[in-house]
């Protein structure tokens, strides 16, 4: 196997445990984010599978419910952030036809 296919399972892994830790340590969750997002950067993986698994402001784990709020307004996906208080737009594919 490739260091960069080995990088992508590693990547699966972190964002798993930081799923799965959230409930008992978000503090450890975000650190499992942050490391996966070092891995990335380092072997340039995309991390489009976990878009709108982390803020991309604070970079912490965003479960939706808990510490962000998901909604759709004009053809975007929004994610507030509750704890860096910010959003994130991301357009929908074919978008609203007026």
């Amino acid at each position: 196997m490739r260091d960069k296919d080995l990088a992508k399972e590693k990547v699966g892994e972190l964002f798993n445990l930081a799923d799965e830790t959230f409930k008992n340590s978000p503090a450890l969750a975000n650190r499992y984010i942050s490391l996966a997002r070092k891995i990335a950067m380092k072997f340039n993986i995309r991390l489009t599978k976990y878009k709108r698994k982390f803020c991309k402001h604070c970079y912490s784990y965003l479960k939706p419910g808990i510490n962000s709020k998901t909604r759709i307004h004009k053809s975007r996906i929004i994610i507030y952030c509750k704890n860096c208080k910010k959003y994130t737009r991301i357009p929908l594919k074919n978008g609203r036809k007026k």
